[in-house]
């Protein structure tokens, strides 16, 4: 029984809306909280559904909403706790273009590549340079083999469980569940994903979001 664990528990300061800030997850979206966008797919993939939310806020209908935690992945892990089905599919409600074409697709990987966890990428398409505190380049870097990490990933429970388990520093300095099944030797495969699957963090990702479900045809 597979079970989706959505990220909704980041304040979105940087996206500016409202004073104080709506959550993120909760800034309207072609009339519909953001987070709404993701429950509506993840739902024809996944048995169960778990948001980590802000303190306060309600989980929307059809979910089951726990606290998130100070950091990303300390949400996950909260989140998780609360979850009884395997494998997981952790996405961030920021991500409110992803299809259930995609989060199939990271599930079957599971499987059918003998892996820990399946995660979501694009492939770099910019040229990638290195630089210091200075802002003088040190290097230029291969692009080739580069990945844009996106959600969702799929994860077999018992390695998500794992990496999370590791002490609260080193799951807080996280910003990707996979690194932390990573570090441990899991085996980690990319699945990969439309750059359409775009993360809403400024106004003009949101303006282009959108637009995006407009043209998608699923307002």
């Amino acid at each position: 029984m597979a079970v989706a664990l959505i990220v909704a528990a980041g304040r979105g300061e940087r996206l500016g809306m409202g004073n104080p800030p709506t959550p993120k997850a909760f800034v309207a979206v072609n009339g519909r909280p953001m987070v709404e966008w993701s429950v509506e797919v993840l739902s024809q993939v996944c048995d169960e559904i778990v948001v980590a939310l802000p303190p306060g806020v309600t989980a929307p209908a059809g979910t089951l909403g726990v606290v998130g935690g100070a950091e990303r992945s300390l949400s996950v892990r909260n989140a998780l706790h609360a979850a009884a089905g395997d494998p997981v599919l952790v996405h961030d409600a920021a991500r409110p273009l992803v299809t259930v074409e995609l989060a199939q697709a990271c599930l079957d990987a599971l499987d059918a590549r003998d892996l820990d966890a399946a995660i979501a990428a694009a492939p770099v398409t910019d040229t990638i340079k290195e630089a210091g505190a200075d802002h003088v380049v040190a290097r230029t870097l291969d692009r080739a083999g580069l990945w844009a990490i996106q959600t969702p990933q799929a994860f077999r429970r018992e390695a998500l469980e794992r990496a999370l388990s590791q002490p609260d520093e080193v799951v807080s300095a996280a910003t990707d569940d996979a690194a932390l099944v990573e570090s441990l030797g899991g085996r980690v495969g990319i699945v990969e994903a439309p750059r359409e699957n775009l993360k809403v963090t400024t106004p003009l990702d949101l303006a282009l979001a959108e637009r995006l479900l407009a043209d998608s045809r699923r307002c």
